[in-house]
């Protein structure tokens, strides 16, 4: 990646907060940028959001994300919010690009497949940020996580959601429930102590590639957390919030069915990354080229 002094990166902005500089519209399908004449040395970060029928949510949580990329005093340069949008048969994909994100279409469904698709099409960042497109996630806090990355002091950072301050109701019994298997587990057989595996996190886009994701599916969170263990990455866990989610239903614990398919995933990524070394299919190595 071209880092030369004075190369001028686009920056993704909400209109009108830096009248100051000399800036230009840009209208595309990755969304609404302002472009600045003015040379920024911050690191560059992109944020995927995974979605599949969020369509009365994404549009808020977009708005969000992106007034917090507009903070002059945050320490990355957001280049573009990114929403995958995982075959939704509703409005996500409009009420998305509405708002001003990027949209990249990824009709086979998986929650992994979806983040995936987003950190591929995110290449120009040089941090990715993950977060779910229901609105529970407070983009606000995303200083809180960049903070041990860019600080030296870690290379995955999770947003502990059982650390922090979460909204009554926002976690049903069944996450909690599964969230301590998944940590216990992650404890036993990596010896990385974790009280979450919630989707609020950062690392590095580099980093996150060189893992070798595999899980395609819900596995794919704890899978990151596995794989950065065995690798010898840092690990940590800051404290954050949760919402209740802004509407709709959990694709996975609103239902006892998905949540026990969702909880077999995790369990079988632990195994499997423990036990991986063998060369990637052929199929997910091919989408894990830059």
């Amino acid at each position: 990646m071209d880092r030369r002094p004075g190369r001028h990166r686009r920056v993704f902005l909400r209109g009108g907060s830096t009248a100051a500089r000399p800036q230009h519209r840009q209208e595309g399908h990755r969304g609404t940028r302002l472009v600045s004449d003015i040379p920024d040395s911050r690191p560059t970060a992109t944020v995927v959001i995974p979605c599949l029928n969020e369509g009365d949510a994404i549009g808020g949580l977009v708005a969000e994300v992106l007034a917090v990329a507009a903070d002059p005093n945050l320490p990355v340069r957001v280049d573009r919010v990114l929403v995958v949008d995982n075959g939704s048969t509703d409005h996500t994909a409009a009420s998305a690009a509405a708002a001003g994100a990027g949209i990249v279409s990824e009709p086979r469904r998986g929650y992994g497949r979806a983040c995936l698709s987003g950190v591929l099409a995110a290449r120009d960042a040089d941090i990715i940020v993950l977060m779910d497109g229901d609105r529970s996630d407070q983009p606000a806090e995303l200083p809180r996580l960049l903070e041990p990355l860019l600080a030296g002091e870690a290379d995955l950072v999770i947003g502990s959601r059982i650390m922090g301050d979460y909204e009554p109701g926002s976690l049903l019994p069944q996450q909690i429930f599964g969230n301590r298997v998944a940590t216990f587990f992650l404890r036993l057989v990596f010896r990385v102590r974790m009280t979450d595996i919630g989707p609020f996190r950062v690392i590095r886009r580099e980093q996150l590639l060189d893992l070798g994701m595999r899980e395609m599916t819900y596995g794919w969170s704890i899978e990151m957390i596995a794989r950065a263990a065995k690798s010898g990455l840092r690990v940590r866990e800051v404290p954050v919030s949760y919402r209740k989610r802004a509407a709709g239903e959990s694709k996975v614990s609103g239902n006892l069915r998905a949540s026990v398919k969702a909880g077999y995933r995790i369990m079988f990524a632990i195994v499997r990354a423990k036990r991986d070394s063998l060369p990637l299919p052929e199929e997910l190595a091919e989408d894990q080229r830059p």
